[in-house]
């Protein structure tokens, strides 16, 4: 393949992304849905216009690590301080029940399989991506309606954040026990030097971060030596821990999320992120969907996953809001707004089929969760919010 025709692919995937983008915005759709099936239609499945190549593979991971690495910047510390216990629990509940639903799930599909085997793992790989909550869909649903600073709006949002965290954890164990020379115990260990190291490493960053932030504030050399730090930490994770590298990334992200100017370098990454590397990360999703061997079983498995991923998310959050002393009500609002799902899920299945977790044509199953998710979550919220007063905060 000559050189230059990578230019062609890109302009292709960018202008098809942005399009169909848009397009599900206005159909009240996540835009990365758009995306994903603008990569489906210039694919080798559809119109064949771009095919998968090394290239792009590589472009599509600094996609992902970027994508995380915003995603830690986004994260507020602080707000999770103040909800504590609750939020912690709640978000224990909601990774671990749809993680064992998602296990036995596969498992009664296709046949259980022995404790380590592949099958096993592979059973629960697909929990783990039912495990993920979009911290982006659920806050913009709840912004919109005047509901995010309540009780049980801000115990959404701390729950969710906190549960990607341990989603983000729970993947980066999965992903170790698939190294046939490791053993269980060496793979949590690494897991848990890892954090050790980034928890010393972080303070230190952090101390220099906000040092450089007082001196030079909002300068360009903020954002590019944070960009540096995700980078590196990316490399570290997975060369020296063995572990993903969208944990390196997520955990710079958190490092750096309490300096004065961590919206503005969030801002500059947005802008790599949507601009090219998000657009090439979502479209080589479709790109890898294979919908030519889509059959009667997948179609079943799709439905079945789906259901099983959402009624877990409620069944596993609500009951224990429920145990927390909120009403019945409230336990169900904050069960529905949890089981949204976004880019973290499609980030832990693009980390299965690069791990051979997953093959291609389950993206489907993964992508029709995220759509129907994101279409009947704000359906319901809107229904059980019916008559009740806007939060004092939002509203004022």
């Amino acid at each position: 393949m000559e050189a230059y025709s990578v230019f062609k692919d890109l302009a292709i995937i960018v202008i098809a992304a942005k399009a169909c983008g848009i397009l599900a915005r206005k159909l009240k759709a996540p835009q990365v849905v758009g995306e994903i099936v603008a990569g489906l239609l210039i694919g080798p499945s559809l119109l064949g216009w771009v095919q998968q190549t090394d290239f792009l593979m590589v472009m599509a991971e600094v996609g992902v690590v970027l994508l995380m690495f915003s995603a830690g910047l986004e994260t507020n510390l602080k707000e999770l301080m103040k909800t504590g216990p609750i939020a912690l629990v709640i978000a224990c509940a909601g990774v671990f029940i749809p993680l064992g639903a998602g296990t036995l799930f596969y498992m009664a599909m296709y046949g259980a399989a022995p404790w380590g085997s592949e099958g096993f793992l592979k059973a629960v790989f697909v929990g783990t991506i039912m495990t993920a909550t979009s911290v982006s869909i659920t806050v913009q649903t709840l912004r919109e309606m005047g509901r995010l600073k309540g009780r049980v709006g801000t115990t959404i949002l701390s729950a969710a954040i906190i549960d990607d965290v341990i989603g983000i954890i729970v993947l980066t164990v999965v992903i170790g026990f698939k190294d046939e020379n490791s053993r269980a115990s060496t793979t949590i260990i690494s897991t848990a030097l890892f954090f050790v190291f980034a928890l010393v490493i972080g303070y230190v960053f952090y101390r220099v971060f906000k040092k450089i932030d007082s001196m030079y504030p909002h300068t360009r050399r903020i954002p590019i030596a944070g960009l540096a730090l995700c980078l590196g930490l990316a490399y570290i994770a997975e060369r020296y821990f063995g572990i993903a590298d969208i944990t390196g990334a997520y955990v710079a992200g958190i490092i750096l999320c309490n300096i004065q100017d961590s919206e503005y370098i969030a801002r500059k990454m947005d802008i790599n992120s949507y601009m090219l590397f998000g657009p090439i990360f979502f479209a080589s999703i479709g790109l890898k969907t294979d919908i030519k061997n889509f059959s009667m079983t997948l179609l079943v498995f799709s439905i079945g996953f789906v259901l099983v991923a959402l009624v877990a998310k409620i069944i596993g959050c609500g009951l224990v809001a429920r145990l927390c002393r909120f009403s019945g009500k409230d336990s169900l609002k904050i069960g529905i707004g949890m089981m949204t799902r976004g880019e973290v899920a499609l980030i832990v299945a693009q980390k299965g089929l690069s791990a051979g977790f997953l093959e291609s044509e389950y993206f489907t199953a993964v992508i029709l969760l995220i759509i129907v998710s994101s279409v009947v979550t704000p359906i319901l919220l809107k229904i059980l919010y019916h008559g009740e007063p806007a939060d004092v905060q939002e509203a004022s």
